[in-house]
């Protein structure tokens, strides 16, 4: 398990942690490491930019972000490659799964937006482990979304970095912390590029 240094209300999951999205025991071992419920509140991730709101657990239906104002209340987006981002606010924490159809499509600042409207705006967000602009080859068609974050892979072809796009597009007076851990070329992560898998490692707010 990964937490933001002196951040309190975050947390990531790692390989060795498990498949906690379909491993009952994983997820009974990590909860009991981060010291929070079990009842996690999720969505039904689609790759889109819809932002809900939990007020209980369980799913909630199709989206790509959940924030929540109620205490003790986890909520979780997963990922194998994506990026989970974990933004805090005063008295309401906010999740989004960020691949590069949910960043093109604007989903971390929608979260943002949605939060700093019902009165919570963010002042810290945190990006957990996803695939690094070093091993995220992709097409034209994707290069084109994002000019202004325009890379290289590690072997010399096009590929986008989605932790610099989505930093860029947040307001200026919001703290980023980022792991900058790629998951597909180093070890300890589940990366589905890479291997096919479909175990899940877990970004994870509560307040």
């Amino acid at each position: 398990m990964i937490t933001p240094p002196g951040w309190g209300g975050v947390a990531f999951s790692e390989g060795s942690d498990g498949d906690v999205r379909s491993d009952q025991r994983a997820r009974a071992g990590f909860v009991e490491s981060a010291g929070i419920n079990s009842a996690w509140a999720t969505v039904n991730q689609v790759h889109g930019d819809k932002v809900v709101e939990a007020t209980y657990s369980g799913l909630l239906g199709d989206a790509d972000a959940i924030w929540t104002r109620c205490p003790g209340l986890p909520i979780v987006i997963f990922t194998a490659d994506c990026f989970g981002v974990v933004a805090l606010a005063p008295g309401a924490v906010g999740v989004a799964h960020a691949g590069w159809r949910g960043a093109a499509a604007g989903v971390v600042g929608r979260l943002i937006g949605e939060m700093s409207e019902a009165g919570h705006p963010p002042f810290k967000l945190a990006i957990g482990p996803g695939i690094g602009a070093c091993c995220f080859e992709v097409g034209p068609e994707v290069v084109v979304q994002f000019s202004d974050h325009h890379s290289r892979t590690s072997w010399d072809t096009d590929s986008i970095d989605l932790v610099s796009h989505i930093a860029s597009a947040l307001p200026a007076d919001i703290e980023v912390w980022s792991l900058g851990r790629c998951t597909m070329h180093e070890s300890g992560w589940f990366s589905h590029r890479e291997t096919g898998t479909h175990e899940r490692m877990a970004a994870v707010g509560w307040i």
